[in-house]
């Protein structure tokens, strides 16, 4: 499949495939405005690299989006190290029947996060400038998280922000079965039972989403 590119002042931006249309549903207006102000901003504010443009929408926006139906239906899910936003505002525009809390530590990256839930009037979003260590146990139903560190560090991060029963969803890389063997000892510790790689997007992504996936089951007294 190729890809088309426009030039913007920041160098060739990738053209928004014909099938996001499919993905985002009736967020897709949502979705090109966002991708316009990270085409604009992204670099010049320290968000994406300089190389990102090029592939926007297809390894950044749609790769996030193709997970949103793992989300239950009135779930609050936390997004840690939420930064440019991705994955927790495009899942936010993909699912308006989810809450969304964005966890973010710097400054200058909650700024951006609050800057775009207000022009996109994501009012279901709320963005918290926090380290994930400082935020209360058991807040939310799911946990996620993209591009923030391996299994065994990110495990220990997210799995006591979970309620009993919830879900950590991890859009992972191509070493997340790697990623899983080495956290086995961080996994169990966490009681993360399932641990599991989904793949989503198949047929429509010219390149699926992988995803780590696990139960939070804790021991009951």
């Amino acid at each position: 499949m190729s890809v088309s590119r426009e030039t913007s002042p920041q160098g060739d931006v990738e053209r928004e495939p014909a099938y996001a249309t499919e993905v985002f549903g009736d967020g897709i207006g949502r979705a090109r405005r966002f991708a316009g102000s990270l085409a604009r901003e992204g670099e010049l504010r320290g968000l994406l690299g300089p190389l990102e443009n090029a592939r926007l929408w297809s390894r950044h926006l749609l790769n996030c989006a193709a997970a949103a139906p793992l989300f239950a239906t009135g779930s609050e899910v936390g997004d840690i190290g939420s930064g440019a936003g991705l994955p927790g505002i495009v899942l936010a525009i993909a699912r308006p029947d989810v809450a969304w809390t964005l966890i973010e530590p710097m400054e200058r990256r909650v700024a951006w996060l609050s800057e775009q839930v207000a022009d996109l009037e994501l009012e279901h979003v709320t963005v918290l400038r926090a380290r994930a260590e400082d935020v209360p146990r058991e807040s939310f139903d799911a946990v996620t998280a993209r591009a923030v560190s391996a299994l065994k560090g990110l495990v220990p991060l997210a799995a006591p922000l979970v309620r009993d029963g919830g879900e950590l969803i991890f859009l992972k890389g191509a070493s997340v079965a790697a990623e899983i063997d080495a956290a086995r000892k961080q996994l169990a510790a966490a009681r993360v039972s399932d641990p599991r790689v989904d793949t989503v997007g198949d047929g429509v992504l010219e390149e699926p989403t992988r995803v780590f996936r696990g139960t939070v089951r804790r021991a009951r007294a």
